[in-house]
């Protein structure tokens, strides 16, 4: 067993790649507390339209999102090889891929949107939605290439200049609903709409930020000059569904069980659902930290991996699971501690704050399985393992997590909290089962190569 200080390399280097991750990631997450906090104040009934419709927004954002995390495995192998033609080839085709993706996301938004009154939501909710929807909805096509172009600069190892795009971002979000929810300083009170508008005018600019910076810098202007009609493939193109499609139906079925958890506790009425959104946007803020850390372990194990050291992924690997354990740990125990306060940041209505800190306790309890089954899904990804996560996600979040939930919801009797012991189950199932998958294939591929 490697000691501290043989680890002390790479827990410097997995956190060099993370932490630019970590703040874009924890940005994002800023603006969603802004959202519930803002909207909060206008009432119960608006932070629970905004809850609704951000649990089906949810679902298409991280189908649409995940799907191009194929960029960053596929075009990593070849920049590491110094194979730049490969590399353009796989920026090219990338952006074809967000093109694709865009298109059909845009159709499955435009369907649910005209289906919204079927999620069985209180009447007065639905139809405050449905506004704040739309909107939304359209400010997915410039997140799409934004995370296409961010995704490949992850590739090259450069993970910075998607952080500082984001947080300006995040900034102009958070003043812009200020200005446009209240009204303040001669602009329209818009409420819910408004926060909308400032989520589809903050995202409009990103994908052009990034590109100019890709063009403008040296060592990247090769890969965006070099793009010409020649370097279309079809076979790149199928390479990036192959691997990014897995991803990405792995990621919505477990954006799915939060989702419809979300609508099953929406079921329970206005309280339940905007204590859920203040929880899930608690529990977000926390995944967001293990979450740049796992995808920092896509590039770096990727990076090893395309090196053909096995021990340095073995290494790289292991250093992303203890500082998951080491932040997680402590955030659940944060969560538990303060979940009365953090529920009075949010909102002033008794039966809110007493809902919310109840389900934050099951927030707390998860956070362990939650961050091993991310840095799982991160590892394996970085060696494009990407079916079984798929498999394995199916039956945690699908086949385990929404039938339990459901089970001590309802028919146990239990509530919100009930529907929330579902993710302590599935989510703790995925990260046995990521773990002792990467485990098997380690031990499979040192035998391969006689590497002890």
């Amino acid at each position: 067993m490697a000691s501290f200080k043989e680890y002390l390399p790479f827990y410097r280097r997995n956190l060099k790649v993370a932490l630019p991750i970590v703040f874009a990631q924890l940005g994002g997450a800023i603006v969603q507390f802004a959202d519930v906090k803002m909207v909060g104040a206008l009432g119960t009934i608006e932070l629970a339209a905004v809850a609704f419709a951000t649990s089906v927004l949810v679902i298409a954002l991280v189908a649409s999102m995940s799907v191009l995390q194929s960029i960053t495995p596929l075009t990593a192998y070849k920049y590491v090889n110094h194979d730049h033609e490969e590399v353009t080839k796989y920026l090219q085709n990338g952006l074809v891929q967000c093109v694709i993706v865009s298109v059909a996301i845009f159709a499955i938004l435009t369907l649910a949107y005209f289906n919204l009154d079927k999620f069985g939501q209180d009447p007065t909710v639905c139809t405050l939605a449905k506004n704040y929807f739309l909107i939304v909805a359209a400010s997915f096509v410039p997140v799409i290439f934004f995370e296409g172009l961010r995704q490949f600069l992850a590739a090259l190892g450069n993970t910075s200049v998607a952080m500082i795009i984001t947080l300006i971002s995040n900034i102009v979000n958070i003043v812009l609903n200020y200005l446009l929810i209240y009204g303040e300083y001669g602009f329209p009170m818009l409420g819910v709409d408004g926060a909308a508008i400032a989520t589809f005018i903050s995202r409009f600019f990103a994908p052009f930020a990034i590109f100019g910076v890709m063009h403008y810098k040296k060592e990247w202007r090769m890969y965006v000059a070099g793009m010409s009609k020649r370097l279309f493939s079809s076979s790149h193109l199928a390479d990036l569904f192959k691997v990014g499609i897995p991803i990405s139906l792995r990621s919505t079925v477990e954006v799915t069980a939060f989702a419809f958890s979300g609508i099953m506790i929406g079921w329970l009425g206005p309280v339940e659902l905007a204590s859920n959104q203040i929880a899930t946007s608690v529990g977000h803020m926390v995944f967001m930290i293990v979450l740049g850390i796992g995808a920092a372990t896509t590039i770096r194990v990727s990076h090893q991996y395309g090196r053909k050291d096995l021990n340095a992924v073995c290494m790289a690997a292991n250093a992303s699971i203890h500082l998951t354990l080491l932040n997680n740990t402590i955030m659940g125990a944060l969560i538990i501690i303060n979940r009365y306060e953090i529920a009075s940041f949010f909102s002033t209505d008794p039966l809110v704050i007493n809902q919310t800190a109840s389900i934050l306790v099951m927030a707390g309890i998860f956070q362990m399985s939650d961050g091993l089954q991310c840095v799982g899904i991160g590892i394996l990804n970085g060696l494009t393992d990407v079916k079984y996560t798929m498999y394995c996600a199916f039956v945690s979040y699908l086949c385990v997590n929404l039938p339990v939930g459901y089970y001590f919801g309802f028919c146990r009797g239990w509530g919100a909290e009930g529907v929330w012991v579902g993710f302590c189950f599935g989510l703790t199932l995925a990260a046995i089962l990521f773990h002792c998958r990467w485990y098997r294939l380690m031990k499979r591929m040192k035998k391969e190569q006689n590497v002890r």
